[in-house]
């Protein structure tokens, strides 16, 4: 019996809202209500299309290859199904600024923050990504929501935006993932931490 990915035999269902092209060079093009998408494909994969259902399907390869193949369907089907999630709802993450001072607003395509250095910071939003701010309650200075098609991209300027300051264990002054939970050290003293 030959070996399949569990996640990458499974059948995805293409909604009718949705187009998918697949062109030469192993590119594979989503377009959908809120976007298009492209992305090229790994190698020893085959895609069918039959009656709006999706199926990766591994190549004939040598035995060597075959564990390759298998790593490669899996991750095609994941990339394929973000995208047509994305296309169809979008994704988002959210982060929270905490520490006293600390605020951030949008201007143009560029988001400033002010997290307690000597200047603001100014990050240029990327292309395909939106976002949008709202007023924090209790700790929370500010929540910045940010919103896109692109799973990896969404996922990848969220990561660059909390670089900034990432939370610090003592206090937990700084930007973190909404609902992150971070743990606390004791002071040098043994006092204030909660």
């Amino acid at each position: 019996m030959a070996e399949v990915s569990r996640i990458g035999r499974k059948p995805i269902n293409i909604p009718s809202n949705v187009k998918v092209h697949l062109k030469e060079d192993g590119i594979i093009e989503v377009e959908g209500p809120k976007g298009k998408l492209q992305k090229r494909l790994p190698p020893l994969i085959k895609i069918n299309i039959e009656d709006n259902t999706l199926r990766v399907v591994q190549e004939e390869v040598r035995k060597k290859l075959k564990k390759k193949a298998k790593a490669f369907q899996g991750l095609a089907r994941s990339l394929i199904n973000n995208m047509i999630v994305g296309v169809t709802e979008g994704f988002k993450k959210s982060l929270d600024i905490i520490g006293l001072g600390y605020k951030a607003e949008l201007k143009g395509d560029e988001l400033i923050l002010s997290l307690g250095y000597s200047h603001p910071i100014n990050f240029k939003i990327p292309e395909g990504i939106s976002i949008k701010l709202e007023k924090g309650a209790g700790d929370v200075q500010a929540r910045i929501i940010v919103e896109g098609i692109d799973k990896e991209l969404v996922g990848q300027t969220a990561a660059n935006i909390k670089k900034f300051r990432p939370p610090e264990p003592y206090k937990g002054k700084g930007i973190r993932y909404t609902g992150e939970v971070i743990y606390r050290k004791a002071g040098k003293t043994g006092r204030g931490a909660k």
